[in-house]
């Protein structure tokens, strides 16, 4: 309750968090039918870059602004039109269509000025008959998304907790769709017992949803325990991606960040590798930053394309 992702927006880890999501919701567009975007911790739909708690620690200016400005030194990269004409020919088709997706936000068209949170990008990639159902416990987070969305008819807006109302959420009426878990982590080890306890119990009820866990990573060792738990969790596969800014050997700091994606859709680690592979380049910052990729499980028999 304490947590305000105003203070961390476009940090390193939404990037990953926000390029996954991406090929998340572009995996599901890829069939006609509608689906159903669920978020258990949705925040306030969008930030203000130059708003004090933004200002307060300056996340972002090693997240989505690396990618904006890959040399913050040159002069000629300070304008918006000149940048984005030359970190667009640099960057992987995925992050490319991320990128311009945030600088085409209402609010953004003389530079990046706001940043939007999971909620109103995945919003901002469905369709007409699409819909999403966003959850947010504190009052005051929950009143600005609602403002957010107070006129897209697409959109649930439900002041409550997110593993609980999963519940009620799943399986939605389209029978499709994708489950965003992105918790503020304040107690680790209890969180990770309520995201094992909150899928257990979603994938018994729809077993077919897709499920995008975010995770920060910290010590190894506090990630590894949620990682087995996922190789028995009862999905068909299991993929994960990470970017590590820091080695994971410091309680102290945000050292790098995951996505464990449950039932991914066929080919999203092909559709991931380039873009991980870019990132890890773009946001290195007193090290070379590392990227993972891999399958903590994997069906013998993958769904036709």
């Amino acid at each position: 309750m304490n947590y305000r992702h105003a203070y961390h927006a476009g940090n390193f880890a939404d990037v990953l968090k926000h390029t996954v999501q991406l090929a998340l919701i572009e995996a599901l567009r890829a069939k006609p039918t509608p689906f159903c975007v669920i978020d258990t911790h949705a925040g306030s739909g969008c930030y203000a870059l130059d708003s004090k708690e933004a200002g307060k620690t300056g996340e972002y200016k090693d997240g989505i602004t690396r990618l904006l400005y890959p040399d913050l030194q040159r002069p000629d990269l300070q304008r918006p039109g000149q940048q984005q004409a030359q970190t667009g020919q640099a960057l992987p088709p995925l992050l490319r269509r991320w990128l311009d997706s945030i600088l085409a936000l209402p609010g953004n068209e003389d530079g990046l000025k706001l940043y939007p949170g999971s909620p109103l990008q995945a919003a901002r990639s469905m369709r007409a008959e699409d819909s999403a159902q966003l959850c947010e416990l504190h009052p005051d987070e929950a009143e600005r998304l609602r403002a957010v969305f107070h006129h897209d008819h697409r959109v649930h807006v439900h002041q409550r907790d997110g593993y609980e109302a999963l519940k009620a959420l799943t399986p939605p009426k389209e029978k499709r769709g994708l489950v965003l878990i992105d918790p503020p982590y304040e107690a680790q080890e209890a969180e990770y017992k309520a995201i094992e306890k909150a899928l257990k119990a979603a994938l018994l009820r729809w077993p077919t949803g897709m499920y995008a866990v975010w995770y920060p990573i910290k010590l190894r060792s506090q990630v590894q325990p949620f990682h087995r738990w996922l190789q028995r969790c009862g999905a068909k596969r299991v993929l994960r991606a990470e970017l590590l800014i820091h080695p994971d050997d410091s309680p102290l700091r945000l050292n790098g960040s995951g996505m464990v994606i449950l039932n991914a859709p066929w080919q999203l680690d092909e559709a991931l590798r380039e873009s991980l592979r870019a990132l890890a380049r773009l946001l290195s910052q007193t090290r070379q930053a590392e990227w993972r990729l891999d399958w903590l499980l994997q069906d013998s028999h993958p769904p036709a394309p």
